[in-house]
C-alpha cells in the first residue's frame, strides 16, 4: 500500500489503479471488478466464486466492496417456484468515471482548504517559533 500521494504521483499507474487509489479497494477486488467486466451478463455470487477461484464467502466479501463504492449493482431475480437470489453487474463506464471525477473534485477542494489552513497557521506564528533551532554538537 503507497503511503502517500508523492509515491502515488511517482508510480506508473494504470486505470485499473484507480478502484485502490480512490476508494482502497485490495487487489481480491479488481479481479472481480475484472470479472465482471468481461462477463457476459450479471452474474452470482457462486459464478463470480467460481470465476476467481475462491470460496462464496470471499467472493461475496469482495461484492460487497464494490457494492459499497457503487462500481458494482446489485439486482434480485426470482425463482418460478418461490424465492430468489442477486446477480451483479459493473455500473456503465460513464458513470463510473463521473462518480470517480467528483470524488476528485472533492477531494481537491478538502485539500486546498487545508493548504490554506497549513498557510495561515504557520504563517501567523511568530519568527523566533519558525526559525530553525541551533544544536551545539
Amino acid at each position: 500500500m503507497t503511503d502517500s500521494v508523492s509515491e502515488y504521483l511517482d508510480r506508473e499507474l494504470q486505470c485499473i489503479d484507480l478502484l485502490e487509489c480512490a476508494h482502497g479497494l485490495k487487489e481480491l477486488d479488481r479481479t472481480v471488478f475484472r470479472l465482471l467486466v468481461t462477463a457476459d451478463g450479471p452474474l452470482t455470487v457462486d459464478d463470480v466464486a467460481d470465476g476467481i477461484g475462491r470460496d462464496r464467502s470471499t467472493a461475496y466479501r469482495s461484492i460487497s466492496r464494490l457494492l459499497d463504492t457503487g462500481f458494482v449493482t446489485q439486482e434480485q431475480r426470482n425463482y418460478e417456484s418461490g424465492g430468489y437470489y442477486y446477480v451483479y453487474q459493473v455500473r456503465e463506464p460513464d458513470a463510473l468515471a463521473a462518480d470517480m471525477q467528483r470524488l476528485l473534485n472533492d477531494w481537491y477542494a478538502s485539500m486546498g482548504i487545508l493548504i490554506q489552513e497549513f498557510e495561515d497557521t504557520f504563517d501567523s506564528a511568530p519568527d523566533d517559533e519558525r526559525a530553525p533551532v541551533q544544536r551545539d554538537e
